[in-house]
């Protein structure tokens, strides 16, 4: 089987795929000041732009892993979270604190999805 690279540089690619399932990892990249409502939102259109670059969307999301600066976030991120997911297409997730690359950011997200 092929491996499908979408906008490969030299450190990462934009969305992997392999076997119909599709990887990719999002930080918000607009607004870096915003509150973590704002950067999980961010974070959420952006996905849905790479889900839809591999014919997905976002109630086809089987796993996440949710990276997130500080737990006091977790309860807003979390509002954000269901409001942005289809009613009954909630993927397994793991939510982790750490410190991220940029000390702006609040959250990051890998994605694993099902890639028609």
């Amino acid at each position: 089987m092929t491996i499908k690279r979408i906008n490969p540089c030299a450190r990462w690619s934009d969305v992997t795929v392999y076997n119909g399932i599709a990887h990719f990892v999002e930080v918000p990249e607009s607004d870096l000041s915003a509150d973590i409502r704002g950067q999980a939102q961010q974070v959420f259109a952006q996905a849905e732009e790479m889900l839809a670059s591999v014919n997905s969307d976002k109630s086809q999301i089987l796993s996440c892993t949710i990276y997130l600066t500080d737990f006091a976030n977790i309860e807003a991120f979390n509002q954000e979270w269901e409001t942005w997911l289809p009613t009954g297409c909630a993927p397994s997730r793991a939510c982790v604190k750490v410190e991220l690359a940029k000390p702006e950011y609040l959250v990051e997200i890998a994605f694993v999805a099902v890639a028609p």
